[in-house]
């Protein structure tokens, strides 16, 4: 038996980044455990996805102190359940993965990079951002980039040599549930409670949007070409589907705007349990980010039937066939909103982007595609 050790720094992202992987892996003979910060969900989740764990606080905030502690603690996890293969998710656990899996000597360790923080900042904080990749790619025996695009933008800025770092399949880090992520699979009486819930009418044109609602996922400008639309079109709606965080923090006035506006539902925290939910109320889906590492949320959308507009970035590009599951749209007020306004004059574009969405998520995205190739990553001997 192979003994399994996963670093992550929120319970919130454990259904995303692993969820039912750790089944099948805990039926191939895999023991898995999960270091993670402190969360009233982690007992619920590990009940859920037959894991053991340790509450370690794994700060977002790079401090000193903290993460030495959580150095040590990781350390002596290690000890005791006697780790054979350590991952590492985002760049903090990912850094605190490697540095504790490096000075237990575990044999594998696995840095998951999620996507290059750096890319929007600038100055002292983007070297320091740059340091930390750098650092945990070093320690790790093999890096996953979880798209093409971090895949070479990461040998363009010499994180680690070509030779130490994969590229599962076409990129995720844990593929998509095809059967749950369906239209066939949702309960209509279930949705239509939701949609009561939510006040939205009928023959509403649902904008649809999953995840945090922040500067450098393009907020700013999608609510800014919502307001031209607004102006236009009496039935389109806003969902926002997420939660306002305090690190790179809405402007006050879009904040506003967002409570203030009829036409804009913002639902606040929704459990991983029931998103595919939110999905189904939505007529189309947007992604104005300014970075990703693979965007789940658009695979979700389009496994969904959904048609798609996201942006020419890092991780974006990977996860729309352009023209064929939806289209890029500059970061830009007025350009955004002409792409939403194309889709909703036209219904059989929409169609074709939805039907082609799903067929491109099944054919390279299911999720036993990717655990097939983590897998051999864990069977591998080291470098």
């Amino acid at each position: 038996m192979n003994n399994l050790l996963h670093v992550v720094n929120i319970s919130f992202v454990i259904p995303y980044f692993l969820g039912k992987q750790l089944i099948y892996f805990a039926e191939k003979g895999y023991k898995e455990y999960i270091v993670c910060s402190p969360s009233e969900e982690l007992d619920d989740l590990a009940l859920k996805y037959n894991f053991e764990y340790k509450a370690v606080v794994v700060s977002r905030k790079i401090s000193i102190g903290k993460d030495l502690m959580a150095v040590k603690s990781t350390m002596e996890y290690i000890k005791e359940k006697q780790i054979d293969i350590i991952t590492g998710h985002t760049p903090k656990g990912g850094l605190i993965a490697m540095l504790a899996g490096y000075f237990a000597r575990v044999p594998k360790r696995i840095y998951f990079r999620h996507g290059l923080v750096y890319e929007t900042s600038r100055g002292l904080k983007r070297k320091l951002l740059v340091t930390i990749d750098k650092l945990a790619a070093r320690l790790a025996t093999k890096v996953v980039c979880v798209s093409p695009s971090v895949y070479y933008k990461s040998l363009e800025d010499g994180l680690n040599p070509v030779t130490k770092q994969v590229l599962l399949s076409k990129g995720t880090c844990n593929g998509i549930d095809i059967h749950r992520f369906c239209r066939k699979s949702i309960d209509e009486d279930f949705l239509g409670d939701l949609r009561a819930q939510l006040h939205l009418f009928d023959d509403a044109f649902v904008i649809g949007f999953t995840g945090r609602l922040v500067r450098d996922k393009g907020i700013v400008e999608l609510i800014r070409a919502f307001h031209l639309l607004q102006e236009k079109y009496s039935n389109m709606i806003l969902l926002l589907v997420g939660m306002l965080e305090e690190r790179d923090a809405l402007p006050q006035d879009v904040v506003e705007v967002i409570k203030s506006n009829r036409k804009i539902i913002n639902t606040g925290y929704v459990s991983n349990a029931t998103i595919e939910y939110y999905y189904a109320l939505m007529n189309c889906f947007i992604l104005p980010s300014y970075r990703e590492g693979f965007p789940t949320s658009v695979l979700e959308a389009s496994a969904m039937e959904l048609p798609v507009i996201t942006t020419k970035v890092t991780g974006c590009i990977d996860s729309i066939v352009v023209g064929e599951t939806g289209v890029y749209a500059e970061l830009d007020v007025e350009k955004l909103a002409e792409s939403i306004e194309m889709l909703y004059r036209n219904d059989v574009l929409c169609h074709k982007y939805g039907q082609n969405g799903r067929k491109f998520v099944v054919d390279n995205f299911e999720q036993r595609i990717i655990w097939r190739e983590i897998e051999k990553l864990y069977l591998k001997s080291t470098d």
